[in-house]
């Protein structure tokens, strides 16, 4: 079944945040999303021109009319717009008994301020009825009242929040400082997940906590656990910040639109290799195409191409031609086929070009790969320019 997800927040007319970002990325990973929005913003890179509020009453039209017709599996919450709207949220959302991102947006990424103090006092409520609440750094200083300079004050930080909340609290380190972002999860036990990886440098990140919480919110709907939700979460963020078009003169929008073959469920077809007797023949002849070459080795005997719609293709000399299927679990993977009575040459491991690997051949003898490679597919560290 399709995972339906109700958002709630604002529109951004700039397409980067907010309720736009939402759709885009539930779209991308395969999940109809459904909309009520709070609020409509005059909004571009390099800021917020205008806002308005939508009615509370019109908002809560809005959730009724999807609920009581289509259904959900998971709920969104952005921008809330008004104290009034999010108490009157929280009175429908008190009935309903599926997973609850709470984005506790409070300003945008060009540092227009998107919640007054009656809004952000009303957040609690929303956030005692949430599964789990999402406040990058600045949020979470103003939600508990406390330093979140140096690692271990975010920890405190998000222990205080979360034990006044009673809800997990994912502490977002994007807006931190240093080569590595680092997101801290503490869950209701109080027990603590931590997610590292290098810091991306680009300007084009407006929409990065609307796209996690609904990419969370959608991978939740699915079925998916908590913490798996966050990691698959985290990667389509980071992909689409990489696929980001570069539009605008500041914070520019993420590319949700390009994450294409790089998540999603059951095992995806997106990589082939070809042998190759020529290979400055070969790289001409597919560049021709009009794919693009985004990997060459110093010895030129391998190359890897990405195509318009997102698989690559790779040719190497002397290999044999190999079919790529990208699995989200691949040892969990890997366990349902062997239990299947599925024989592998190679079971899961870990090699020295970043991807996860499992090898095995169909009845016929032709080589498969099942893999894990995430980013690291069509945007490695070695990426050509």
């Amino acid at each position: 079944m399709t995972p339906r997800v109700l958002i709630i927040a604002g529109s951004d007319s700039g397409g980067g945040a907010g309720i736009q970002a939402d759709i885009k990325t539930v779209t991308m990973l395969g999940g109809h999303a459904m909309t009520a929005i709070t609020a409509i913003t005059a909004q571009n890179t390099l800021g917020v021109q205008a806002a308005l509020t939508v009615p509370t009453e019109m908002v809560i039209a809005q959730i009724n009319s999807v609920v009581t017709d289509i259904g959900i599996d998971a709920v969104k919450i952005g921008m809330i717009g008004s104290a009034g709207t999010a108490n009157a949220v929280a009175d429908v959302l008190e009935s309903l008994d599926v997973p609850i991102v709470f984005d506790p947006v409070m300003v945008a990424t060009s540092g227009s301020i998107l919640a007054d103090e009656d809004t952000v006092a009303a957040f609690e409520r929303l956030g005692r009825l949430a599964s789990l609440v999402t406040p990058n750094l600045s949020e979470l200083a103003a939600l508990s009242g406390l330093d979140v300079t140096p690692a271990d004050d975010v920890q405190a930080a998000a222990t205080v929040y979360a034990k006044r909340l009673g809800t997990p609290v994912l502490a977002k380190g994007g807006h931190g400082d240093g080569d590595e972002v680092v997101d801290w999860l503490i869950d209701g036990a109080g027990e603590w997940t931590r997610w590292r990886a290098d810091r991306i440098a680009s300007y084009q990140t407006h929409g990065t906590g609307c796209t996690l919480a609904s990419a969370i919110a959608t991978y939740l709907a699915r079925g998916c656990p908590w913490k798996s939700a966050i990691a698959r979460a985290r990667r389509f963020v980071r992909i689409a910040i990489k696929d980001a078009p570069g539009l605008g003169g500041g914070h520019g929008p993420m590319g949700q639109q390009s994450v294409r073959l790089d998540l999603g469920p059951g095992a995806r077809l997106n990589q082939v290799t070809i042998p190759t007797n020529d290979y400055a023949a070969s790289c001409a002849f597919y560049t021709a195409l009009g794919l693009k070459q985004i990997v060459e080795t110093d010895d030129a005997h391998y190359g890897r191409f990405e195509a318009a719609g997102g698989a690559t293709l790779s040719v190497e000399a002397g290999a044999r031609p190999t079919i790529f299927f990208e699995c989200e679990n691949l040892d969990a993977e890997v366990d349902r086929l062997k239990n299947a009575g599925v024989t592998f040459d190679q079971l899961p491991t870990d090699q020295s070009w970043l991807w996860r690997e499992a090898r095995l051949t169909d009845p016929s003898g032709n080589p498969v790969c099942l893999y894990q490679a995430g980013e690291n597919r069509r945007y490695p560290p070695w990426r050509l320019d």
